[in-house]
């Protein structure tokens, strides 16, 4: 029988991923190394439910590990196709251990090609993750995927578009079947603590000061986690009809003001914020927005999140998870 293997499957968007495809009836392989990137309880707490649903099998092991790796197309003939969410986050992490953005997002996805390459005609489709951070300093807005992306301003954001140039030479090369999906700031329930809902939350909760870089003149496109799965999803069942490279963009389609999101966690948690406004800093991108008209075109795929119903969702959420 057939399978998917997920990398990062104990990440946000990873069990989601899993959970959705599970619950179509297929079988899956996730693998995750449990990274103390943030605190591993959140991983394993994603993990439990998805180990308790038949049709999952999980292994223990870092992408980067080219053994462990191999030995996936040994000993689990079925797998047919990847979606390969496994990296290294947080962009002003990477000023602070740039290594391990390398070791995990270059190092690791080129494991994974090589894995796709083992695999050879078994493979049906490689789906991965990109991001919207590979559009850098680009003023044109919104960021469509045909758009120029040689000036990231983070290490992070080079790495991811190291991915996206490694596939396609692997592509051209070996013929593999692709697609890089270019997510925008993905939130939800279960989302993790280093982004902005995670933090807006608990600084309001506890009363303590957010700090607003570019001082809150910041604008960002929320992709809601679900919406995120299921445009993921449609790119796996739809692969290029012949050997190809296909990047597309995931995002909720409008740009939102950072204090319009922060006035609608104020409501949800029913106290006001502290904030405090700062300068930019590098690696900061002022405002992101996505041109998902490809997305639509070729994908049928349109966000049904908005902001306003899913930041209280992911309030909903927080509370229960932190028993407050």
């Amino acid at each position: 029988m057939t399978s998917v293997l997920v990398t990062g499957v104990a990440g946000f968007v990873g069990s989601y991923v899993a959970r959705a495809l599970l619950a179509r009836g297929e079988r899956v392989l996730g693998i995750d190394n449990f990274s103390d990137y943030y605190d591993p309880v959140l991983k394993f707490a994603r993990l439990k439910p998805l180990r308790e649903t038949a049709g999952f099998t999980f292994i223990e092991g870092d992408i980067s590990d080219r053994q462990t790796m191999m030995a996936l197309a040994d000993r689990h003939e079925g797998v047919d196709r990847i979606v390969h969410l496994a990296a290294q986050p947080g962009i002003r992490h990477s000023q602070i251990d740039p290594y391990i953005y390398v070791q995990t997002n270059v190092m690791g996805h080129l494991v994974v090609l090589e894995l796709a390459r083992r695999l050879g005609s078994r493979l049906r489709h490689l789906v991965y993750a990109s991001s919207s951070s590979v559009y850098g300093g680009n003023d044109k807005i919104p960021f469509a995927v045909g758009d120029r992306v040689d000036h990231p301003v983070s290490l992070y954001a080079a790495t991811k578009r190291s991915g996206e140039l490694m596939t396609e030479t692997y592509v051209h090369q070996y013929g593999l079947k692709a697609t890089g999906l270019r997510y925008f700031t993905v939130y939800g329930p279960w989302g993790r603590p280093d982004m902005s809902p995670y933090i807006f939350a608990r600084a309001i909760h506890e009363g303590r000061t957010i700090p607003l870089y570019h001082h809150g003149k910041l604008k960002r496109d929320f992709t809601y986690i679900d919406d995120i799965a299921a445009g993921t999803l449609v790119a796996l069942d739809l692969p290029p009809a012949t050997a190809g490279h296909r990047l597309y963009n995931l995002g909720g389609s409008r740009s939102e003001e950072i204090l319009d999101v922060i006035a609608l966690f104020e409501k949800a948690l029913g106290r006001k914020a502290v904030i405090e406004l700062k300068p930019g800093e590098p690696g900061d991108m002022p405002e992101t927005a996505a041109d998902i008209d490809a997305t639509t075109r070729d994908f049928g795929w349109t966000p049904k999140v908005t902001v306003d119903q899913g930041i209280p969702l992911f309030v909903d959420w927080f509370k229960e998870y932190n028993r407050l």
